[in-house]
């Protein structure tokens, strides 16, 4: 390319220019939550605009996630090695950014506001605003690089979705905290703690297989971490409780026999798969209490599943791992 051929060789590119004040999406509409996109098809994340769909295709949506803009012409030869390789790794990364094509021959304003001088040209666009870029057709593995560095830095947008999603979840609103889990997922697809919170969720409202469909995403490296091995244990634990029998029978057999353990026992589990966390907490405690050894230290052992289920730092958990302690340290 020579610059007779193009009409923006001959100087660099600045990246400085505003576009106006594009209106934020709103938080609470399904399509964007905490700053995340609704999980996006392959297709959406690549898409031709114009000067008049600029403003909604590249500054308003880059509010959601990075915007990677690539200014490109029929005649530039490079433009045709570069453009296949960004649409490659822009569907391979799912979702960290979106990639919008601006035929600068059929659309010269935009360019000329950000003073793009030569092609091609890719500017990244967050937050409604553009934040760096790059010229020329530069290797894949470069352009691996700049979308890392784009992407990173969303732990703050990701840390207030997954809030967003457990107020939702507090609220009794379980369609808008699965969209919500979803968008993080959409982002980072390995993410734990969302893979994590979208499979509890699912078996909380009895869709355990597709919780158990969720929990088989999670990443080898990542199998042991506390948030999926919470939910893997509150689903052992239901499973125990599913042929237990019925609670109000369990509390007759206590009342006429304070020390049936096994009763004592089997209520705990019962109570635990009810949300009644203290009091089957204080069953186990009191059958440690009476009887340390009875069928092989079953009590505490339950008792420290129940940890695991609850999270360390659930009140309960907390409150029962001092019970516990006083009880064999004492």
């Amino acid at each position: 390319m020579n610059d007779r051929e193009n009409p923006y060789a001959g100087g660099g590119m600045t990246t400085n220019v505003t576009f106006g004040n594009a209106p934020h999406a709103d938080a609470g509409a399904a399509g964007g939550i905490a700053g995340l996109s609704s999980a996006p098809s392959t297709g959406d994340l690549i898409k031709d605009t114009s000067t008049a769909a600029f403003a909604a295709d590249v500054v308003q949506e880059s509010r959601n996630q990075p915007v990677l803009v690539d200014f490109w012409a029929p005649w530039c030869g490079p433009c045709k090695q570069l453009t296949p390789t960004l649409e490659k790794v822009v569907r391979e990364v799912g979702g960290r950014v979106k990639l919008v094509k601006l035929n600068i021959d059929e659309h010269p304003a935009i360019p000329g506001q950000l003073g793009i001088q030569s092609i091609p040209a890719v500017i990244a666009f967050k937050d409604g605003q553009p934040v760096d870029g790059f010229m020329g057709a530069v290797p894949e593995s470069q352009i691996r690089e700049f979308i890392k560095r784009i992407s990173a830095g969303g732990g703050k947008q990701v840390e207030d979705a997954l809030a967003a999603a457990s107020e939702a979840r507090e609220a009794g609103d379980s369609q808008m905290a699965a969209q919500i889990y979803s968008a993080v997922l959409q982002q980072e697809p390995e993410h734990v703690e969302a893979i994590a919170g979208l499979a509890d969720l699912l078996f909380e409202t009895g869709q355990t297989e597709e919780a158990r469909s969720v929990l088989d995403r999670v990443p080898e490296t990542k199998r042991n971490a506390a948030a999926v091995a919470a939910v893997r244990a509150k689903m052992a634990l239901a499973e125990q409780v599913a042929d237990l029998g019925d609670p109000v029978q369990l509390q007759r057999r206590l009342e006429a026999d304070p020390a049936d353990h096994q009763a004592r026992f089997d209520l705990a589990l019962v109570q635990n798969a009810q949300g009644k966390r203290q009091e089957a907490a204080d069953n186990l405690l009191a059958i440690v209490k009476a009887d340390r050894d009875w069928n092989e230290d079953a009590a505490r052992a339950k008792l420290l599943e129940f940890f695991d289920a609850w999270g360390m730092t659930d009140p309960e958990t907390l409150a029962a791992r001092r019970k516990l302690s006083s009880l064999l340290f004492s």
